[in-house]
């Protein structure tokens, strides 16, 4: 079968917490005290109850009715393809399968979770929410939610994306977001960062100190992260949860899970429900998690304490880090342009649980053009790591001889990042 599709009932009801199965997850800290952070140090920044969410230590939390029937609108179930084309191409005996996330309204998973931090900022009764984007594809999930929410958005974009990718900045605006480029005047963060080069290129570090520096100001805002922080994985679980009933209903079980990495929602929400297994000690999976060899946080980092922004004004997290003043190189993939990845994750990595691999730009947009020219998706630069680990993976299969089941998660579409496949492929 080349496309497997769930029905509207088969919509999963509830979300996978996977801190319900870590238990021993390190907290966040005080910066200057070093004590763990508890609800109330973080009800000033984010939703009400996205902090209950975020300090969860249930395994599964209830999506509400009315917020099923908007994944409904935007497409959920999304389906499951079998690459079959790109299998041929390879010549490998693998098969690899790839959930789609692109078929969104605004092109990637996202807005899984936009739409659920909308929806509860919207009935706490706020005005507007604030957030950072690199590539923009999380800017412009949170421009529609807040838009289907009857609220606002701010968004801080990185500087060296909001130059690169217009159209995306465009999508924000047409739904009726705030975009300005950070770092930029509107912040003393920004401003810091301006007087030292005025043509500085951003990072999703500093647009996030932007971001909850203007959302602490205005008592009528709250922040909005579009990955990292553990609701914000939770909600995307959504994605993995319909990825195994999917499987399930093929009578069949990947061998192998892929996805790329920035902060680690995409690859959580694909793989932390088949992880459940995994943690429990009732299954196993090869789970691959993919960077840019230009900010490989999981493959070169330390697993430390550090910011999660870059003025030092987030809370401390155990992770993975390449130092939160880390300035990543301009590469088209600004997703994944982040100097650490989310705790969970993290814990993941130093577990042994999963592993990580890191591409070179050039390499993942080949990637990204073979798969065009076989399955006729043009894929995003972010998704495009995952892609070529999975090549790797079924040319790895056909040299061994093996019939592995390859599974990945098509993040999002590349339709507004041709200016990426221009740059890199000459073409």
């Amino acid at each position: 079968m080349l496309r497997m599709d769930l029905k509207g009932e088969d919509l999963p009801k509830y979300w996978y917490n996977i801190v319900s199965d870590l238990p021993d997850l390190p907290p966040p800290i005080h910066p200057a005290t070093k004590e763990p952070l508890g609800p109330n140090d973080f009800y000033p920044l984010f939703p009400k109850e996205c902090v209950n969410q975020e300090f969860s230590k249930e395994r599964y939390v209830a999506i509400p009715e009315e917020l099923r029937e908007f994944y409904l609108r935007i497409g959920r179930p999304t389906p499951l393809y079998r690459a079959k084309r790109l299998e041929e191409y390879l010549g490998t005996p693998a098969k690899i399968y790839y959930k789609r996330e692109d078929v969104s309204p605004t092109g990637s998973h996202k807005l899984n979770t936009a739409l659920a931090q909308a929806f509860y900022a919207a009935k706490e009764g706020l005005e507007y929410l604030t957030t950072e984007t690199g590539a923009g594809q999380w800017g412009s999930a949170l421009s529609y939610a807040t838009m289907m929410m009857g609220i606002r958005a701010l968004v801080f974009m990185v500087r060296i994306s909001y130059l690169q990718k217009p159209y995306r900045k465009l999508v924000m605006r047409l739904y009726g977001a705030e975009v300005v480029p950070s770092p930029s005047d509107r912040t003393e963060v920004g401003r810091k960062y301006l007087e030292r080069d005025p043509e500085h290129p951003g990072s999703l570090g500093i647009a996030i100190s932007e971001a909850i520096e203007a959302a602490m100001k205005d008592d009528k805002a709250k922040y909005s992260l579009g990955s990292v922080l553990n609701h914000v994985l939770l909600h995307q679980t959504i994605i993995g949860l319909e990825a195994k009933k999917q499987f399930e209903a093929l009578g069949e079980k990947p061998d192998i899970l892929i996805g790329c990495v920035g902060g680690g929602s995409n690859f959580a929400g694909f793989t932390f429900p088949f992880l459940e297994e995994v943690l429990k000690e009732k299954g196993s999976y090869d789970v691959v998690a993919v960077e840019p060899s230009a900010v490989p946080s999981l493959t070169d980092g330390e697993y430390r304490y550090d910011f999660g922004d870059t003025a030092g004004i987030t809370p401390l997290l155990m992770m993975y880090t390449l130092g939160h003043d880390f300035v990543p190189p301009p590469i088209h993939a600004g997703g994944l342009r982040y100097h650490g990845a989310a705790p969970t994750v993290s814990l993941l990595k130093k577990k042994g649980i999963i592993r990580s691999v890191k591409y070179p730009q050039e390499d993942v947009f080949e990637a990204g053009r073979i798969f065009a020219r076989t399955e006729g998706i043009i894929p995003a630069p972010e998704t495009n790591h995952a892609i070529k680990a999975a090549i790797d993976e079924a040319l790895k299969a056909k040299k061994d001889g093996e019939r592995k089941i390859i599974a990945f998660n098509f993040s999002g579409h590349g339709l507004l990042d041709l200016k990426g496949y221009e740059d890199v492929l000459k073409i």
